[in-house]
This record gives structure tokens, sequence and C-alpha cells, in this order.
């Protein structure tokens, strides 16, 4: 391989060592050291992987320039598919090569195709619950559960939501804040577990972290005192909330877990709340560790911010189709059981690998803003990308929920973030006790869109701190940990039981006055752990949109940076403001919100396409296994090693 190409992709921020090292070792093992097109692909797939993305899609680098201002090009796309094609380093779906190939136009790290299909397999198999339904029973228990009348011709999405989950083996609740999600997840295990009084369902719950895992609890204990339902079914409701990692019992130091396909859960229901948040690889092992007869729900905003890590899973199967609308015989249980009538698609009988969207419910009537709202408003309008609209919400200045004030230069930021930060964290520094400093700092948050620099959350973090020992709100020495230090972990301690995310606040214990970091507690209130035990964490005044994930706040500030950044997108701003139950408060420059709403976040991969478009994810001459475990070699279970 030409070693000046080499040296130029080495020069550019596309590609680090990693991707370069290991597109060399793909080349030494296609043999061919002349021909670059194999070396240049896995360099790409690596990048792609670690960007986000699920898979290379090969036209969009196809004849392109490598980079600006080289003479190198990446091969058309006729020849690369021919190189990929006789490649011993590359196979096709279902084979064990380090690269897969789907024939067309996308190249895979092995583990990602294995994830995806067998993820799509899972979906596809299971449209319908194992065990019968019966109409009569369930028009009764729906009755009990909802026994308002909606307005006419209104549709009551929670009620269709709550029958899809009992007759599916797989379905999907996408809402927005205020939908009542909550609500219709409580709801969900309540109709369930009336239906089958008998049997005495094991039904688990579980989110992405330990923070959303804690948020949960609380709101499935406040639903669920409400319900109208009988006691024997309200104590069945399970509260506990766990975490996804937890839920499939993490192996120290491993990406696998104790349950997997051969030691499968022992559950009848999984509902995951925050699902957007779920990564591609953790959602299929999830799928791979249920039993055959469970359902699995998940529930999340499908407009919200992706997973850190690879793949838009959720996104993808939300966007497969167009949803609320659903088969002849669906749509007729849902006449039979509820009385109200659903909108059909023409294709769905001659397309039958689009009826997936019987499996899916879009909950729309919000039941926290109403239609004067201003977070609605602006809401609605990022999520259908029309910036004009949403910047002319913030500039009119009527709506009392949303603020809107020109972002500070830099050295005027900690100046104009004073009166807020004194105003706001006056509060719980003010508590007289732990329990209530806890309570009291949710109610207002600070998010970045950025981690580094001038308006990232280092940065806004020790300006901060600065104002609050200036002010006399705290006494912070040379030592890190000083008393009203609100704290996040950023990484799982199961020894300790603390997750990343969770969030604490080092107070001085009533006690014998030592600092200790206290942390909400479902039995007791809150727990303490002493500060030398805490893992990596860090302080957490202001927090990234990333991590504000799962959690809501009566009051937020938004700031956004002075000037464009590839991190700010029309889902992080969604995201951000819909964090808040009461008012939000936006600091930006109206260019840069303009440009953030006009991009979207796009992930490649192949899952919409199996699931929507029916492509196998098996070339013609593979036939597909009934147990996905069957594609991988012995060896590769349940300790497998991976390709990259």
């Amino acid at each position: 391989m030409n070693k000046l190409l080499r040296d130029r992709l080495t020069r550019t921020e596309s590609f680090t060592s990693l991707d370069l090292h290991f597109a060399d070792f793909m080349q030494k093992l296609d043999g061919r050291k002349d021909d670059a097109s194999l070396f240049l692909a896995a360099a790409c797939v690596s990048s792609m992987n670690r960007h986000g993305h699920i898979c290379l899609e090969l036209s969009q680098f196809a004849g392109r320039k490598v980079s600006e201002g080289a003479d190198f090009f990446y091969p058309d796309l006729g020849t690369w598919r021919d190189v990929l094609q006789k490649s011993p380093a590359v196979g096709r779906p279902g084979e064990f090569k380090p690269l897969i190939f789907d024939g067309n136009s996308k190249l895979y790290l092995h583990r990602y195709s294995v994830y995806q299909t067998r993820l799509a397999s899972f979906i596809k198999s299971r449209p319908a619950a194992s065990d019968p339904v019966m109409v009569s029973d369930l028009k009764q228990h729906l009755n009990l559960l909802f026994d308002g009348n909606p307005s006419e011709g209104e549709i009551d999405w929670q009620k269709i939501a709550c029958l899809l989950s009992v007759i599916n083996g797989f379905t999907v609740i996408s809402g927005g804040p205020g939908t009542g999600k909550t609500t219709t997840i409580v709801k969900i295990i309540s109709l369930f577990l009336a239906m089958n009084p008998e049997k005495n369902p094991k039904i688990a719950l579980a989110v992405p972290t330990g923070k959303a895992a804690a948020r949960l609890q609380d709101a499935i204990r406040e639903a669920r005192d409400s319900l109208p339902c009988a006691e024997e079914i309200k104590s069945k409701i399970p509260s506990a909330a766990s975490t996804i990692h937890r839920l499939l019992g993490s192996i120290s130091g491993s990406p696998h877990f104790r349950h997997h396909e051969n030691n499968r859960l022992d559950v009848d229901m999984v509902i995951i709340d925050e699902s957007s948040m779920v990564d591609l690889a953790l959602l299929s092992k999830l799928t791979m560790a249920l039993p055959d007869h469970a359902r699995l729900i998940l529930v999340g905003d499908k407009d919200q911010l992706a997973s850190v890590e690879a793949g838009s899973a959720f996104g993808d199967i939300c966007d497969t189709c167009r949803i609320n609308s659903f088969s002849e015989p669906v749509s007729r249980m849902i006449f039979d059981a509820t009385g109200m009538e659903m909108e059909m698609e023409d294709d769905f009988e001659s397309n039958p690998e689009t009826q997936i969207r019987d499996c899916m419910v879009q909950l729309v009537k919000s039941y926290r803003f109403g239609e004067t709202s201003g977070i609605r408003k602006i809401s609605r309008a990022i999520n259908a990308g029309n910036d004009t609209l949403a910047v002319e919400y913030l500039e009119e200045r009527k709506y009392p929920d949303i603020r809107w004030q020109k972002v500070p230069g830099q050295r005027h930021l900690q100046a104009e973030l004073k009166h807020s930060v004194i105003k706001e964290f006056h509060d719980y520094l003010s508590a007289e006790n732990p329990s209530d400093a806890l309570m009291m700092f949710g109610q207002f948050q600070i998010l970045c869109a950025l981690r580094e620099g001038p308006y990232g959350v280092h940065a806004v973090n020790r300006l901060i701190e600065e104002i609050l020992v200036s002010s006399g709100r705290i006494r912070k020495t040379d030592s890190l940990w000083y008393h009203g230090r609100p704290v996040m972990i950023t990484r799982n301690d199961y020894r300790l039981n603390l997750f990343n995310g969770d969030v604490g606040i080092a107070w001085q214990d009533p006690k014998d006055f030592e600092l200790r970091v206290f942390f909400p507690d479902e039995a007791n209130g809150f727990r303490t752990i002493h500060p030398s035990r805490i893992g990596e964490h860090e302080t957490v005044y202001a927090m990234t949109v990333h991590k504000s994930q799962g959690s809501e706040f009566d009051n937020i500030l938004l700031l956004l940076p002075d000037r464009e950044s590839p991190v700010l997108t029309r889902e992080l701003v969604y995201t951000a403001i819909t964090r808040a139950r009461k008012q939000v408060m936006i600091w930006g420059d109206a260019s840069v919100l303009h440009a953030a709403i006009q991009k979207r976040v796009e992930r490649i991969s192949g899952l919409k396409d199996i699931l929507h478009y029916g492509l196998s994810p098996y070339p013609s001459s593979h036939k597909q296994q009934t147990n996905m475990s069957e594609q991988l070699p012995e060896k590769t279970h349940p300790q497998q090693t991976d390709f990259k």
C-alpha cells in the first residue's frame, strides 16, 4: 500500500491510530498489498463506528477525495464492491469474518452485523404474543382502567398502547414530555396482571441509567396510588426498577452478561423506559436473554438524543413506518375492545413486512403542557425542523415558560451567571438537612451543550464554584470535597450500588458533623457514603444535555456556545428543552440556534431497511437460522472473542 496515502490519513481528523492499525491488520489478512481499497474500507468502517454509526455506507465515500488537497480517491462503488466480495477478510451475513458486506453498499464490523441481525430477527418473530387473548376480558379490564370517555372522534392512545402491549410479544411506545408514558406503563402492568390472575406473572422494569431508575421508581409509586383497580392488583405492581446492565447481570471487566441466550431471564414481561438511550449492542443482548414467551415493551421519546454508544435502535424502529396506523385484523380487535376506529394503510395486505406498525404507538396528547405553552410550541417547531418559527417563539417573549437571552461573551459569562446561580442555588445550600437539599437541588439545572471549551461543563462548573465562594454560599478549601458540593457518578460502581448518572450532595452528617456524600435511596430517603470511597465522578452544578437524559427539572438554563459546533443538533436542543417541567431559559445566538435545529443526527444502520423493506440480513445462498447462536462458532459463546 502506498505509504504516502497512510501518512495523509494519519494527518486527517477523521481517522485515529486505532482505525489505521485495524486497517493494516485487515490489509494483511487480505494479502493484496498493492490495492488500498480494503485498507480504506476498513479504516472508514472503524471510524464510522467510533462516531456512532453501525456500518459504513460505501456510496457516501465512493469516488470522493480521501481528504482535501489530496490526490487520493476512494474507489468507485462498483470496484469497491468487487474488492470486498473477493477479499478473504470479508464475509457475508452469517459468516465468521472480521468484516461483513451485505452485497449491496453496507460494510459492518462483524459484531455489529450480528447485533443488528439478532435484533431484527427478534422483532420480526414477535408480532403476536404466544398466549391467546380473549377480547371480552380485554374490553372489561380496559374499561376499568380507562373510565373516562374521550371526545367524539378522539383516540385514547394510552388505551391503545395498553392493548397492543398485551396482544403483542413486542411493542414500542413513543411519546414526548408529559404524554403520560409512566402512567401508561403502570396501566400496562395492571392490565397484564388482571388478564393473568392465576399465573402471577414476573415483570421487570429497567432503564439505561441508575438516575433514570430512581426517577421511574418514584413515578411508578405515584401513578400506582391513583390507579382505578383492585388493591390486590396494585400490591403486585413492581415499583423497583433496575439498570439494564443489572437486570442482565454484569460481569466485571467483560462486555458479556450472566444472562444470555443459554441462560435466559426468568420473566414474563420486560418494560424498558428511556429506550432512546439504549444502544444497539445492549438492546440486542437483552432480546437474546428473553425467554420465548416473554413480552418486551420499549418506551421512550423517538425525537430525543440517541444513545452514546453506536446505533440509534429505538429511532430506527420508530422510523420504520408510519405510526398509529394498523392492519385490518388489529384494527378490528381495537374496535371490538375499545369502540375506537383506527386508520388503516392501503399497503398492509400487499406488503406484509410493514405490519411491524401493528406493534407501535405514538402518544400524542400532552397532559403537562397546554396548547398555549411555550415549551410545547417550541418543542414541536424544533421537531418539525422549523428553526424560523422556533426562534420567533423565543424572540416574541409572549410565553412565560420560555425565555431567551443572547449568550454573553466569554469574559462576561461569569458576571451574567451570577444572579441566576445565587438565586437558584440558594434554597438547596440553605437547607437544614441533606434530604431537603437533595430535593431542592433537583428543582433547577444548568445544561451545557459541550463538555470542553469556555461554554462547556468543566469551565462553567468552575465559574459557578467561584461565584458561590465569593458570595459566601460555599466554603471551598484546597480539598476536592466541601459542604454542599453536588456530584454526578460517571462510572458504574456495583460495590456501592452507584451508577453512571447518579447525583448526590456532599453534606455534613447531622449525626457527627463528618462530611459524607448523600444519595437518594428508595427505602430510607437517602444513604451516605464517605467521599474517599466515591469513584469516578464530577461536579454537577452544570451538566451536559446528554447526561440530563432520564431526568426532569422544574427550571433549566440551557447554555449554548457562541458559535456553531458539530455537537449542536435538533435532537440535542429538543432533549434539553423537554427536561423542563415549568420553565426554560435559553442563552444563545440566533444564528447558532438556527443552524442547530436544521441539523439532524443521522446514524447509519441497516435495521430500518430490514424491518421495513423486508431486506434479509442473509444472502440468498445462506439459510437463515432460527437459533441465532448457530451463526457463530461454539467457542465464541458465551465468552466470545469479537473482531474489533
